[in-house]
């Protein structure tokens, strides 16, 4: 943010009309401490920004699903562009940010539905539900700070933010992996092109930890070359639940080593990658997890260009495996016989979003087409999504939409 600092010409002018024997004890050193006391004075006072967005959107299922939902039979084949086949608020969201030379404090909230799943984790606290972020960061040096409250997560190469992504919907690496946390961070930069971030946090996508122990979390982050940006992500962290009968936390793990990397090819033209592996043993937040470590992964393959100054074109592939069902990507059978209600699977994703700029960047019109294929499942069970008629029947699903976003 801009900071408009005096000159020591218009710090001398009001100067000008005393007499001249003031002006000859006033010494060099004096007026230069005089500039540098009001620029401190103006550093210290510091700004405040604001700004937000919403957006909404339509999206048209070519299975016409009875439900009208897009995210099939266990409800998470999608994570935020949930609605089929009628308008629908996605989030709103407003962020005030106050910073200074030292230090700067931001309160990110949000609300609509794309908040409630986003905060999932914070709904028992009523008011809570709408922080997506609530942090401040304390600048020790121009190279080190850190960093206390809740804030976004540094796992993955997409964002809850849909102004900041070029697809609308996001993949289901993001879909499946962690969406904040809550401790304290500390970063150092060895250069402008590389730092290590390390911090301590409490159990995934909770305001309040549900343990005494804690997690550890960190991102190197490189530019080998101008334009190339590579973020190495790590989180190991205990999420099980103390035993009623002893209050002892078992031994339990949730890991994730994650890649983000971006690539500005041309002026117009960017390659993206993001690449996850997770490992999982234990009680997962008071659900049944795994007595042995299973593990989850995908990668995902991004590819944008500018057409012209107002419309981009870009496309993403993505391929995920869950087929241990350690992580929230499954497939429920909802037929008579199935012997488990819950199975692992993987999936195959490809998506193509347009991005046009009206108003001068401010209205981002976002139209997309998106394919999801999932495995066959045998037998008499039934499939992912469902149908018309409101039987399932399908392995994968084809969706049209557009979305409609305003920042300010």
């Amino acid at each position: 943010m801009k900071k408009v600092y005096c000159t020591v010409l218009s710090l001398m002018i009001p100067f000008l009309g005393f007499t001249k024997s003031f002006e000859d004890h006033k010494t060099k050193a004096d007026t230069l401490t005089t500039v540098a006391e009001v620029k401190e004075d103006e550093e210290s006072k510091g700004a405040f920004a604001f700004s937000g967005y919403l957006d909404s959107y339509y999206s048209a299922n070519f299975n016409k699903p009875l439900s009208r939902s897009n995210g099939g039979a266990a409800g998470t084949a999608r994570v935020f562009d949930t609605r089929s086949g009628q308008f629908s608020l996605g989030l709103v969201q407003t962020r005030v940010a106050y910073t200074n030379s030292k230090s700067e404090a931001v309160v990110d909230l949000t609300f609509g539905p794309n908040a409630n799943m986003g905060n999932y984790g914070n709904a028992v606290f009523s008011t809570a539900l709408a922080i997506k972020q609530a942090y401040f960061t304390y600048k020790f040096t121009d190279k080190f700070s850190m960093t206390a409250g809740q804030f976004g997560t540094h796992i993955g190469y997409e964002v809850i933010d849909a102004p900041a992504n070029f697809n609308y919907s996001l993949s289901n690496q993001f879909n499946n992996g962690p969406f904040y946390h809550t401790g304290l961070k500390a970063t150092y930069a060895f250069s402008d092109r590389a730092s290590l971030m390390v911090g301590v946090v409490n159990n995934v996508d909770g305001i309040e930890d549900n343990n005494r122990k804690k997690g550890i979390i960190s991102q190197l982050y490189l530019s080998p070359v101008e334009n190339w940006n590579v973020y190495v992500n790590f989180i190991n962290s205990n999420e099980a639940n103390p035993s009623e009968e002893n209050g002892i936390t078992p031994s339990a793990s949730y890991t994730m080593f994650d890649l983000a990397t971006s690539y500005q090819v041309t002026e117009k033209f960017l390659l993206g990658l993001n690449a996850s592996y997770g490992a999982q043993k234990g009680d997962f937040q008071g659900g049944g997890g795994p007595i042995d470590t299973e593990a989850w992964g995908g990668v995902a393959l991004y590819a944008n260009t500018a057409i012209s100054d107002n419309f981009g074109i870009g496309a993403r592939y993505e391929y995920f495996n869950n087929d241990k069902a350690v992580r929230g990507l499954v497939a429920k059978p909802q037929g008579p016989g199935a012997e488990n209600p819950s199975i692992g699977t993987s999936v195959n994703s490809v998506t193509i979003t347009g991005n046009i700029n009206l108003a001068d960047g401010h209205i981002l019109v976002k139209p997309e087409f998106r394919m999801d294929v999932y495995p066959k499942l045998g037998g008499n069970q039934s499939q992912q999504f469902e149908d018309s008629k409101g039987d399932w029947t399908k392995n994968s699903q084809t969706t049209f939409g557009v979305a409609l976003i305003y920042k300010f």
